[in-house]
């Protein structure tokens, strides 16, 4: 490997142009292995095509093709400048993975939404004297903080706020901020105190007023990858106006019964209207299950 990259924030160089500064002139002749199409517009940036005929490359291989039409075609592009192209390698963890988000904003025009949990082995997000500090262990803390720094949004109701005060920043394993901070937006008709936790810090803050799941994804329409933190109340409202792309659960092999289940109503109010989801993966976390659910 003579040179790699990922694509900088939006308005940055994308990854193939980060890879190849980095390469210099060792990418003459060279492989270029990248997850998306390379893209074939000029948009914020010059066509990536562009910039891999004009470094020499020989062969191109990529996941994935871009389901943008503006920027579409970049496979074609290279065959007719004479380059080998490649479609189609690990298509399909590509899609599930760094591309998830992005992907599902493309094909549907909506952000892709993530409801996460925490949760004991019996469902319970607290204890019957509702402590909940802390469930689930330092690496499931440590994936979640990842994922926050990933997002663009974490949404959670005002009595999540009004009952435990989170800050909601991302938050690397020593202790830090993150370079990178979601869009902090708290859901609900009442005002929150002007000294919580979630105005406070340079993190950008939001609060609707409104209880519509529907709303919400609307007002952050312009986002692409939001997680739904909030409590029970304002889980279960998402997943039953439908919005809900994809479950995050962290389980932990802990029992706390009594009344504070992970979700409230989501309107099965028998076992055949049940919401059936599909499991996608478990991954052990230290002593915890990180259990990921998609339609």
């Amino acid at each position: 490997v003579v040179g790699a990259g990922a694509t900088e924030p939006t308005g940055g160089a994308h990854a193939e142009a980060v890879a190849l500064r980095a390469a210099g002139e060792r990418a003459a002749g060279g492989t270029a292995v990248v997850t998306l199409e390379p893209c074939n517009h000029h948009g914020r940036t010059p066509p990536c095509v562009d910039a891999l005929i004009a470094a020499g490359v020989r062969t191109v291989v990529y996941a994935v093709a871009d389901p943008n039409p503006a920027a579409a075609g970049g496979g074609e592009r290279l065959r007719a400048a004479g380059l080998a192209v490649h479609v189609g390698l690990d298509a399909d963890q590509v899609a599930a993975g760094p591309l998830r988000e992005w992907l599902h904003r493309q094909r549907t025009g909506q952000p892709h939404v993530t409801w996460k949990f925490a949760a004991s082995i019996d469902g319970r997000s607290a204890a019957a004297d509702g402590s909940s500090q802390w469930i689930t262990g330092e690496q499931a803390r440590a994936d979640l903080h990842r994922r926050r720094a990933h997002a663009d949004a974490i949404v959670v109701g005002t009595g999540t706020v009004f009952a435990d005060d989170p800050s909601l920043t991302a938050r690397l394993p020593d202790g830090g901020l993150d370079a990178r901070q979601p869009l902090r937006v708290v859901v609900g008709l009442r005002e929150i105190p002007p000294e919580s936790l979630v105005l406070e810090g340079d993190s950008p803050s939001l609060q609707l007023h409104t209880r519509d799941p529907q709303e919400v994804v609307r007002a952050l329409a312009d986002r692409t990858d939001i997680l739904v933190e909030g409590g029970p109340t304002l889980a279960g409202a998402f997943l039953r106006a439908g919005v809900v792309d994809r479950i995050l659960g962290y389980v932990a092999p802990v029992l706390l019964g009594g009344p504070f289940a992970a979700v409230d109503d989501v309107g099965a109010d028998n076992i055949e209207h049940a919401l059936r989801w599909r499991y996608e993966s478990v991954e052990l976390l230290g002593s915890d299950l990180l259990i990921s659910l998609v339609r």
